[in-house]
């Protein structure tokens, strides 16, 4: 514990005299720096949050939490299997579904094409509105109509509009283990936009039972997905339903079919926390050069308290205590002005972009124009728990130096 001596010395030696203004302009640069390092550092994290938070939305726009598909289709009750899904706990809908890929052609232009077929019905509540319609509604897609919606860059890249034909060639398997192409015309009944180059350039959307009859399954779905409460629950669900349904069926979430997205976001998330973790670390080296300037510079102060009986562990306290002073209120200031920032973002920034007349994020080159943030509390306290012990060890060799002062060597030319 720290006495009232030690306190007061240490704080004394924080206020700067004429012959020492170079070691307290290192210092304040060391509480800048830190400040500044710990503030950048959670205003990224914040925006990256915020982008992954983006991505999943868009991502979950156009595909369920989870998904249980049969190992073998044919024959398989989906009706009864919907509604075992639909009462796991924390699902709040669940729609069949069949994908299928293929070639998709209008005119000359002949592009790849996956096509989920969909039953409308069940489809409006498992999206929850989050499919994006540029034209047409879900309702177009009848049983037996061949009407399709096509996304906004696949319409683009084969020059098909509302009411345009489209041909679809589909590989189907037969008996003997090889695959037939089927050729199939659609109608072009919709345009959507998910607000993703993997999902606007390759998807399509299809009545089921159109779709099942095409593959010639012999059965109505190949999968049932669903929707979850919480969406970061879906892979514990998505579980707890393969054991309960067994090796007869096989389950997969969200988080394992765009697993890539994620990890690329969280590996990116470390690289930007080591490179701005260089900041705080610097900071935290001028904190041990000013220190030691000031053991130093105070060798005769060191020598006097040590004869009026300071203990060598009463020393190390003065040191300790100037040093994380300035560390942690360093700590503290870019913790305040961090959150702050990131709370701010989606002010700051149009104010920026207004000012400068420079648009940071284009929509003709990116489909998300705003700069998100979500501040994350668990972001923040590691961030500044970490800083604060980086800091506090800064101080531990300098203050372990002056209490190695010896003091009759230092009094000896005194």
């Amino acid at each position: 514990m720290l006495n009232p001596v030690e306190l007061f010395v240490g704080l004394r030696y924080l206020r700067a005299k004429r012959r020492t203004a170079f070691v307290s302009f290192i210092t304040l640069i060391s509480l800048l720096g830190i400040a500044l390092g710990v503030a950048a550092l959670i205003v990224i994290l914040s925006v990256m949050n915020g982008f992954e938070g983006e991505l999943r939305n868009r991502l979950l726009s156009m595909s369920a939490h989870g998904e249980i598909a049969a190992v073998n289709p044919s024959g398989e009750d989906w009706i009864a299997l919907r509604e075992s899904v639909s009462a796991e706990p924390g699902v709040i809908a669940a729609a069949p579904f069949i994908e299928m890929e293929g070639m998709i052609q209008s005119g000359q232009d002949l592009v790849a094409v996956i096509v989920h077929g969909i039953d409308p019905a069940y489809e409006s509540a498992l999206s929850e509105d989050r499919i994006n319609l540029v034209e047409g509604d879900l309702d177009v897609l009848r049983a037996g109509e061949r009407s399709i919606i096509l996304g906004r860059i696949l319409a683009y890249n084969i020059g098909a509009r509302i009411g345009d034909g489209v041909i679809l060639l589909v590989p189907r398997p037969v008996g003997d283990g090889t695959v037939e192409p089927v050729l199939e015309r659609f109608v072009t009944r919709g345009i959507f936009e998910a607000g993703l180059q993997d999902h606007d350039g390759v998807l399509a959307l299809a009545h089921i039972d159109d779709v099942a009859s095409i593959l010639d399954l012999g059965a109505p779905a190949s999968s049932i997905r669903f929707r979850a409460d919480d969406v970061m629950a879906a892979p514990a669900i998505a579980q707890s339903l393969q054991k309960q349904l067994g090796d007869r069926y096989t389950s997969s979430d969200w988080t394992i079919e765009n697993g890539s997205y994620f990890r690329a976001i969280r590996l990116e998330k470390m690289m930007m926390s080591l490179i701005l973790s260089l900041i705080i670390g610097v900071a935290a080296f001028n904190i041990v050069a000013s220190l030691v300037m000031v053991v130093t510079d105070k060798t005769t102060d060191i020598a006097v308290l040590r004869t009026l009986g300071m203990a060598p562990q009463g020393v190390v306290k003065i040191f300790f205590v100037q040093g994380a002073i300035i560390g942690w209120l360093g700590v503290a200031i870019g913790v305040v002005f961090g959150v702050l920032l990131a709370l701010s973002v989606p002010t700051v920034v149009p104010f920026l972009e207004q000012l400068t007349g420079f648009q940071i994020m284009p929509g003709d080159v990116y489909y998300v124009t705003e700069i998100p943030s979500e501040l994350e509390v668990r972001d923040v306290l590691t961030i500044a728990v970490s800083a604060f012990i980086l800091t506090s060890l800064a101080t531990l060799y300098p203050a372990r130096r002056a209490a190695l002062v010896n003091p009759a060597a230092a009094l000896r030319y005194e």
